[in-house]
């Protein structure tokens, strides 16, 4: 579905009476002063601590599959800016204004599909950013380096499909690389030359055209395999692609052994002084919203629908994919707290695990001529120190 502009534009003003986010107190335009006094009458207070417009780069189009809790921080009628794809309103925690505003901007096609750590570089006016995964900083920590300051997803959804009935041997990603059946994947997905090199698949059997339609795989009638996202494509494929119409079989990357974490949300390395104050509070606010969303996702997924349409896509957000996302995030562990239960703290980062994935992707950027910074280390890509650890998911997820 697409939606054309001029169309959109209309939408979108149309939509400010009718938008609801996370939220009952707004005030985009009330004084300072006022919308302060609000804030610390209320719950947190941002004012003064953090920009009076938080700007936080996407990964994709609005969606709530990865971004969920950066959408239910939008108060109430939001400002929609369709010819440039963000929208801004009240930041709010806990449905209350906390004195500042959050502008998200669309990510992928709207700004050329660049990756989202050089658009930080690009334009300085970006606080955070929601990169497109956690081997992106690895990659460019040499030439424009970030640190991440909160895992918005424990996993990345990331996975290899196929057909069942087609495979019915197939388990695994690693049964898949015991035949020579065809594995699509998306040209310079960092994760295709780990399992090449680890040898769970062979590199002839490795397609790098995948464009993300579902063309191919049904016209190779689920011959073939390919690379998708576990919290949208086999939704899609069984309910919105009549072709196949059928379910599909996957495994997550993470269990065949790249323990990538999904985006992570990050700043420039030379901004973390100047943020620090800001940060401490608001992270805590970030990591509750993924509790809150997941425990009631529907208002956000409605309200970041509405959004979608009002912007000039053809790739819109449905309120099935968020309803199905959002049952896959908490089903699959991929929004959750620590992955192998070492603790019970949503957003956080274990070392060790950065210190593999360091080690996994380092000979493949290498051999791309793209090498990381010398002497890489986790505490280079990560920190915890805005974490508030007493913030988890009940019961562990």
């Amino acid at each position: 579905m697409s939606v054309n502009r001029p169309v959109a534009a209309a939408a979108a003003a149309a939509l400010l009476a009718l938008l609801t986010a996370c939220g009952d107190d707004g005030g985009g335009d009330e004084p300072k002063a006022t919308r302060s006094a609000a804030a610390s009458a209320g719950a947190v207070d941002l004012s003064g601590v953090c920009p009076e417009k938080i700007v936080v780069q996407g990964q994709w189009l609005p969606n709530t599959s990865s971004e969920g809790p950066m959408y239910s921080l939008l108060g109430p009628n939001p400002s929609i800016d369709a010819d440039k794809d963000r929208v801004t309103a009240p930041l709010t925690a806990g449905g209350k204004d906390t004195g500042v505003d959050l502008e998200i901007r669309a990510g992928g096609p709207a700004i050329g599909f660049q990756q989202v750590s050089a658009q930080m570089y690009t334009d300085k006016s970006i606080t955070l950013g929601i990169l497109g995964g956690f081997d992106e900083a690895i990659q460019l920590s040499k030439t424009q380096p970030t640190l991440a300051v909160l895992a918005m997803l424990e996993k990345d959804p990331q996975m290899i499909f196929w057909d069942p009935k087609t495979h019915p041997e197939f388990t695994s990603i690693a049964d898949i690389g015991k035949t020579d059946t065809t594995v699509l994947y998306f040209d310079g997905d960092t994760y295709m030359d780990y399992l090449v090199g680890a040898g769970v698949l062979k590199k002839s059997q490795v397609d790098g055209s995948n464009d993300g339609s579902p063309a191919r795989f049904v016209t190779e009638r689920g011959k073939i395999a390919s690379g998708g996202y576990a919290v949208e494509d086999p939704y899609t494929y069984e309910k919105e692609v009549d072709e196949w119409g059928k379910p599909v079989r996957f495994q997550l990357l993470y269990d065949a052994g790249y323990p990538n974490y999904g985006p992570p949300l990050s700043i420039r390395p030379d901004d973390r002084e100047k943020l620090a104050p800001c940060l401490k509070k608001l992270i805590p606010v970030v990591q509750q919203a993924q509790l809150d969303f997941l425990a009631n996702p529907g208002p956000t997924i409605d309200a970041t629908v509405k959004i979608s349409e009002a912007y000039a896509s053809d790739d819109i957000f449905t309120k099935e994919i968020g309803e199905y996302s959002a049952a896959q995030l908490k089903k699959l562990g991929i929004a959750a707290n620590d992955a192998e239960g070492k603790d019970s703290t949503t957003g956080n980062f274990d070392e060790a695990r950065v210190q593999k994935m360091i080690e996994l992707t380092e000979p493949v950027f290498a051999a791309q001529k793209k090498p990381v910074k010398p002497g890489l280390k986790p505490s280079d890509l990560v920190t915890d120190e805005f974490i508030d650890p007493e913030i988890g998911f009940p019961g562990g997820s």
